[in-house]
């Protein structure tokens, strides 16, 4: 079976500064890989090497197609789509705004348009609640789901997740947290790269420990979360991202 994603021997750098350095990946068709690390480890900088947000070296393919000569734009149309750490909404414009700019690059007509948004809005009712109302007087937890809804807008088949749980409250990480797991027996694979790492290890089925821009571990999440050294290390508490 053809691999969802397969990153080999992937290299990224800024400057002099090499922040990946050779991470290899597999992720197949409806699994939740996790990616945990410490403060630096590189996790951002390697969804944003997927995404062709950074330049990068090493093998890069989808679904069997490299994406190294493809533009971001390109990625969206194939099913990649990236809900960042920060969330970048447009917090001057409305939710329903926001989650319409999400199918922007899909050019969908408005019919397909408007089933879309019934969707999300089915997904998450308290962005149907507010979706006049700005996006920058949401809660935390609110903005987080238009995130999400907005990703859901371009249908991709391969939702990537850097820190979904960044900021929020327990019970809300949660909630979001259950929402990636619907996504994925809904046929959506999820690369999620998490702070907190038993939550993130909990949902996933796969996991990769990046340390220093390299893996350092990696295996199935529940033989991860059971290794002594990433007890020790990340299930103590919380981590900082990059």
């Amino acid at each position: 079976m053809t691999s969802m994603l397969e990153i080999d021997k992937l290299h990224v750098s800024y400057g002099q500064v090499e922040a990946v350095r050779g991470v290899s990946l597999s992720l197949q068709p409806g699994q939740i890989v996790s990616v945990i690390g410490p403060n630096g480890a590189g996790k951002t900088t390697l969804l944003g090497a997927v995404m062709g947000l950074l330049p990068s070296q090493g093998g890069l393919r989808f679904e069997g197609e490299d994406l190294r000569a493809l533009d971001v734009e390109s990625r969206v149309e194939r099913g990649l789509c990236l809900v960042p750490e920060k969330r970048e909404l447009f917090g001057e414009l409305s939710v329903l705004d926001n989650l319409q700019l999400g199918a922007y690059a899909k050019r969908l007509k408005s019919a397909a348009l408007k089933s879309r948004l019934d969707g999300v809005c089915d997904r998450f009712p308290r962005l149907a609640e507010r979706r006049k109302q700005r996006a920058d007087t949401l809660s935390g937890g609110e903005r987080q789901m238009l995130a999400v809804g907005r990703a859901l807008m371009s249908a991709p088949r391969l939702l990537m997740l850097d820190e979904p749980s960044l900021g929020l409250a327990p019970l809300i990480v949660v909630e979001i947290l259950s929402i990636v797991r619907r996504l994925r027996e809904e046929g959506v694979s999820i690369l999620l790269v998490e702070q907190n790492a038993r939550a993130a290890l909990e949902s996933s089925d796969q996991g990769y420990v990046l340390e220093t821009g390299e893996v350092a571990l990696s295996g199935e999440s529940s033989v991860l979360a059971n290794d002594p050294r990433v007890q020790a290390t990340y299930l103590g508490g919380a981590t900082d991202d990059d």
